[in-house]
């Protein structure tokens, strides 16, 4: 690099917003089939929470011998149920990814649909139905 070059300076990642070219087009519809509104005006701006994963062929990270999409589904939505019971003792049933505290997350980041959910539930609710993602069926608690 020679002294007439610009230095190039650390960059900023931005969050792309959800528009039609944007990956995460198409994770705009709750389980019911409703599309997500706005959230509401006392959402907070960063929550935290759990995740019990179940992957299916085709979804990212999905291992070679993961189950069929109907049979993740069936899954999941068993697995909902027990999470609303005893969330901890459900994550140890989900698939690898599946944590009872992911940590915290800043609105803007994860898809339309699950951002609307986590940041629209109470704290400790666990949402009612398995939720569609491009890395499989997520069942979500709001932990803050």
């Amino acid at each position: 690099m020679s002294s007439e070059d610009p230095v190039e300076t650390s960059k900023v990642a931005e969050v792309p917003s959800a528009s039609p070219a944007h990956p995460f087009s198409g994770y705009d519809t709750l389980p019911d089939g409703k599309k997500i509104g706005e959230l509401p005006a006392d959402a907070p701006r960063s929550i935290s929470f759990g995740v019990v994963l179940v992957t299916y062929k085709g979804a990212e990270r999905a291992p070679t011998n993961a189950r069929q999409k109907s049979e993740a589904m069936d899954m999941a939505k068993r697995l909902a149920t027990d999470a609303k019971a005893n969330f901890e003792e459900t994550v140890k049933k989900g698939d690898p990814g599946s944590v009872a505290d992911a940590g915290s997350v800043p609105r803007g980041v994860l898809e339309p649909v699950l951002e609307f959910v986590l940041f629209s539930i109470k704290k400790g609710e666990v949402y009612s139905d398995p939720i569609d993602t491009p890395r499989g069926y997520w069942i979500v608690r709001r932990n803050q």
